[in-house]
């Protein structure tokens, strides 16, 4: 039998809150969440995909944009270019088309591991194509925020994302399409101020970190904040965000919304849902 000590030191993680020593396959299994003290590890695209959409249901959407540099900001294709090579991912945004108990939904997941999750031109385009998309195939959308905000060297254009992105969010309201939010750790900046907020449900995971100004802005400007204004317990104290949740009930909230969405009961344990229940089911082009 493997005893504790012939466990590479690799597999191990220590939680940032409470400096407690886990086992990374044991913390998988719990959604990343620490079972000492709670605490909520922030997830990557991928493995936020895998504890939320049924197994093999997502196909992502517009992963062929192309880097881009407006502004030909010093060093910052190369960076950009590197944060591909270094994470596997195309930009700071995965947007696609999945499965909820069944139910399909377009989705966009921010990845905090490509340039903080930064918002500019490639990330507002896509996230702003998943509303037209939904609206195109009568679809929900379920964004997943996490970023520190709008791209600084990308400066103006990437400040545009803010109403190019919120207008296809009212598009979407227009066409009586639900669009739900998640908050994560971090929510911050630009992205705070546009989709991430407008959602018609906003949920935000406990603990984590959200407003318009990031922690070294509010450092360097001597903003006077009241205690803790910046976290999700905080904006649900207040009023301004619907659901303070878990991540293990996280799955089961999203899928019972969709149902509430819809007008349907949802199926009983065991038998899933099938196809759109918004519409017509729908192929990809």
């Amino acid at each position: 039998m493997t005893s504790v000590e012939d466990i590479p030191p690799d597999l191990w993680e220590e939680c940032p809150r409470c400096h407690q020593l886990l086992y990374a396959r044991a913390l998988e299994k719990e959604l990343w969440v620490c079972p000492k003290c709670g605490y909520h590890f922030r997830l990557n695209a991928a493995q936020r995909l895998q504890i939320t959409v049924d197994e093999g249901s997502f196909t992502p959407w517009d992963a062929d944009l192309p880097l881009v540099d407006p502004l030909g900001f010093p060093d910052y294709y190369q960076k950009a270019q590197k944060a591909r090579e270094k994470t596997g991912l195309d930009e700071g945004v995965v947007t696609g088309r999945g499965a909820l108990d069944g139910i399909a939904v377009g989705l966009g997941i921010m990845d905090l591991a490509f340039i903080g999750g930064s918002m500019g031109w490639v990330v507002g385009e896509k996230i702003t194509r998943l509303m037209e998309r939904c609206r195109e195939q009568a679809l929900p959308a379920v964004m997943f925020c996490a970023s520190g905000g709008a791209r600084m060297q990308e400066s103006l254009i990437a400040l545009m994302q803010m109403p190019k992105t919120s207008g296809a969010v009212g598009k979407l309201g227009e066409a009586g399409l639900p669009y739900v939010t998640v908050l994560t750790d971090p929510t911050y900046g630009g992205v705070t101020a546009s989709y991430a907020f407008l959602g018609d449900v906003i949920i935000a995971e406990v603990g984590a970190a959200m407003g318009f100004a990031g922690p070294r802005v509010v450092e360097v400007t001597n903003l006077n904040l009241p205690p803790h204004v910046q976290t999700a317990e905080f904006h649900y104290e207040h009023g301004m965000i619907d659901i303070l949740i878990n991540r293990k009930q996280l799955q089961e909230t999203l899928q019972t919304l969709l149902y509430w969405f819809a007008g349907r009961p949802r199926q009983p344990d065991g038998e899933a849902g099938s196809g759109n229940l918004l519409g017509e089911a729908t192929t990809d082009e």
